[in-house]
């Protein structure tokens, strides 16, 4: 391809600027429902997952994410660093709505967290805040120390 010519994309892009049509980069959703039905999270769902993302991002925990839409499942995947593997996964999957909830926090290594109906409630895990301990208390091993 030489330096002239025109990625598909960009020739959609020229043709509908020319039909003063709006070019969208991604499939609309009728084009995508028509052929496979995508497992998605709604509005009010991904408010409270960049609720807590923006929480951790803010405390320096977390820094990147990515999100997966499949026939199957909705995946939004967190990470510590982008070169990294994903810390945790976030995950709809309509099919366990009913027997375990629809929603599940997995880790890197495939271990669930939580699962449930209510994603709130699945992922207050990991919006887990340190706790002060007041000073005095014993440990398992005797007084604390002084």
């Amino acid at each position: 391809m030489g330096e002239t010519e025109l990625t598909e994309d960009q020739q959609e892009m020229t043709c509908a600027r020319q039909r003063r049509e709006p070019f969208a980069a991604f499939p609309s959703k009728a084009a995508l429902t028509a052929g496979n039905d995508l497992v998605s999270f709604d509005r009010d769902e991904l408010m409270e997952i960049f609720g807590l993302y923006g929480r951790k991002v803010g405390s320096g925990e977390w820094r990147d994410y990515a999100i997966d839409f499949t026939p199957h499942k909705a995946v939004f995947s967190i990470y510590r660093r982008a070169c990294e593997f994903a810390l945790y996964r976030i995950e709809k999957t309509p099919k366990n709505g009913r027997k375990q909830g629809a929603y599940s926090v997995i880790t890197a290594t495939g271990l669930i967290l939580k699962r449930g109906h209510d994603l709130g409630r699945v992922i207050s895990i990991l919006d887990r805040r340190l706790k002060a301990v007041p000073q005095g208390l014993t440990t398992a091993s005797g007084p604390a120390p002084a």
